[in-house]
């Protein structure tokens, strides 16, 4: 959307693929950098508006902007912390509400709702409906673990099983040692 509003964009990610992806489908009119540590601090000390979305299945999000950095963004400026179901990728993250949804911290305007999607439920809604029938009728007409087996994304997303954790991020942030999927799947 910024994009269509004439606006400057700039996105910082760690995937070649998924910068290379970007700069096909836009072009000249949006602005695309590897995600180092010196490029994210310079982009969040010019920048108006910062969309932090980093994602790490299973796992808490890294705090990508640190609380010293706020007070030298530009007066005014907005921070949305995409992240925040995830714990959120700033150090000053709060969880805020549809109701009440922004907080300031040195000057800086935080945006943090927890289930973003559910300020548009019924566009979420018919977009998980579209993504999920492939995997509910595989279920449907399989034993869970041969779908497991034969559908990447579904033993991708098993994080425990048995008791024990399947998924090593979830295991990594709770302290414990995960076990090999293929191992609990017999």
């Amino acid at each position: 959307m910024p994009l269509g509003l004439g606006a400057q964009v700039s996105v910082l990610d760690r995937s070649l693929a998924r910068l290379r992806y970007l700069d096909d489908i836009f072009g000249s009119r949006l602005t695309t950098e590897f995600a180092s540590l010196a490029a994210v601090e310079e982009a969040v000390l010019q920048t108006d508006l910062v969309v932090g979305a980093v994602l790490i299945p299973g796992a808490a999000a890294p705090k990508l902007i640190k609380r010293a950095q706020l007070s030298q963004m530009k007066p005014g400026a907005v921070i949305v912390d995409a992240a925040i179901d995830q714990g959120g990728c700033f150090e000053t993250y709060k969880a805020t509400t549809h109701a009440d949804p922004t907080y300031v911290v040195d000057g800086i305007v935080s945006y943090c709702v927890a289930n973003m999607p559910g300020a548009v439920a019924r566009n979420s809604t018919f977009a998980l409906n579209n993504a999920t029938p492939p995997f509910t009728l595989a279920l449907a007409n399989k034993a869970w673990r041969q779908v497991c087996i034969d559908e990447i994304h579904l033993l991708k997303g098993l994080n425990i099983h048995a008791g024990q954790i399947t998924y090593p991020a979830v295991a990594s942030a709770l302290g414990k040692a995960a076990a090999a999927v293929e191992t609990v799947l017999r």
